[in-house]
């Protein structure tokens, strides 16, 4: 049975939600799950933007068949590959022989890698400044390499002012019944989902996404309907200045977020130290441990903090495994202009605090405390002053910014 929403008079979102699937793409926990957003146009000529996951084909075709009625499919617009949003574009093509294919000409290329199929003859290729016209609706695309595959494309309805954004601005999360970000608390209960998503997905391509806010600046917007989460039809500035700190590596917060590796806890406690430290200097923090905590979350919080700090133990004379994990995670997305300290512990040779400056000294503007706390075993009285001479730098550098 069908469960779709209206976005406007003549717009329809018709995709589904997913709250079985554990691990977005295979590695990013979703515990409220996930949504698939495609959106249909009844105007003089009907157009789908992209279609949905095979999770959730079932209702995706429920709503398009309950919409379209007796209607012909005349377009099917392919903003971006990836199989979340184009599993189900054969049998889309499938049931509607009639419908051609808008989409850039590597997304052509690609469809032909998933499907096996050549539809080159019902293919309209589009690039920068092409348009489309279903009637009343005015369609620019736009392209958006690596936002956050090359083939992707975003569209602009000139007549309603919509911005179709593919991947960009999208959230983790199922819907619930809420298509409209002005229906929930977005900014109290789902930034730091839109943040997560953003920074695990699309993080380490953070100067393309500041090229397609530059074009999308020049529109305007006044609604963004993206593949993933809520359609955003007010605030929207605060959202995009959002997307702004993000894709720049601005931080968000000025404070120290702490991750640790321990195995028998006084590396741990190394951890909680610090924070108490750095607390009663008046300096806000957060503190994760890497063997419990998601990666996922702790990269989101490291694109959010200014001040990051790593101790870890040292492990078959290496770093601790879920810690060079995380760190290497963190190195693939690019993470940008951090304040960084290091603490060590190993108990013959305690080794892993260079091993992990290594990781991350490639980073662009990354600067690191010049004193590591080295601990052999567990804390005594001079390596606790340590930690309170690196909670004495770490509060003057932020307290600088």
């Amino acid at each position: 049975m069908y469960c779709y929403r209206k976005v406007r008079d003549d717009i329809y979102w018709v995709g589904g939600n997913d709250r079985r699937l554990a691990m977005f793409e295979g590695i990013y926990s979703v515990p409220d799950g996930v949504s698939y957003n495609s959106y249909l146009v009844l105007d003089d000529k009907t157009v789908l933007f992209d279609t949905v996951d095979r999770a959730v084909s079932e209702v995706f075709f429920d709503n398009l068949n309950a919409l379209l009625g007796t209607r012909a499919l005349d377009y099917l617009v392919v903003q971006h590959m990836e199989p979340d949003h184009s599993a189900t574009i054969a049998r889309v093509l499938e049931k509607h022989p009639e419908t051609k294919v808008v989409c850039s000409r590597m997304a052509l290329g690609m469809i032909k890698q998933f499907f096996d199929t050549d539809i080159t003859a019902r293919t309209e290729i589009v690039a920068e400044g092409s348009t489309l016209s279903s009637g009343k609706h005015e369609f620019v695309f736009v392209t958006a390499p690596m936002v956050h595959w090359p083939e992707v494309i975003v569209t602009y309805d000139k007549t309603d002012k919509i911005l179709f954004s593919a991947d960009a601005f999208g959230t983790f999360g199922a819907l619930n019944g809420a298509l409209f970000a002005d229906e929930v608390d977005f900014y109290n209960d789902y930034t730091s989902e839109a943040r997560r998503y953003y920074t695990n997905i699309v993080g380490k391509y953070g100067q393309q996404v500041q090229a397609l806010l530059k074009k999308a600046s020049g529109l305007d917007i006044q609604m963004i309907c993206p593949l993933h989460g809520f359609v955003h039809r007010s605030d929207l500035g605060k959202f995009i200045e959002l997307y702004d700190k993000w894709s720049s590596y601005t931080p968000e917060v000025n404070g120290v977020m702490i991750a640790y590796a321990s195995v028998y806890g006084n590396t741990a406690n190394a951890a909680d130290i610090l924070a108490c430290e750095l607390r009663e200097r008046g300096i806000k923090t957060t503190v994760f441990d890497v063997s419990v905590t998601p990666a996922s979350d702790i990269v989101s919080e490291a694109f959010r903090y200014s001040h990051l700090v790593f101790a870890s133990t040292t492990y078959n004379t290496g770093i601790f495994i879920a810690m060079e994990d995380l760190l290497r995670d963190i190195a693939q997305h690019n993470l940008s202009n951090r304040t960084i300290a290091i603490i060590e512990n190993g108990s013959w040779s305690p080794s892993s605090g260079k091993q992990m400056k290594a990781i991350l000294e490639p980073l662009p503007g990354m600067r690191f405390i010049e004193n590591t706390v080295t601990i052999k075993s567990a804390l005594n009285t001079v390596t606790r002053a340590g930690i309170a001479e690196i909670a004495d730098e770490l509060a003057k550098s932020v307290k600088a910014q």
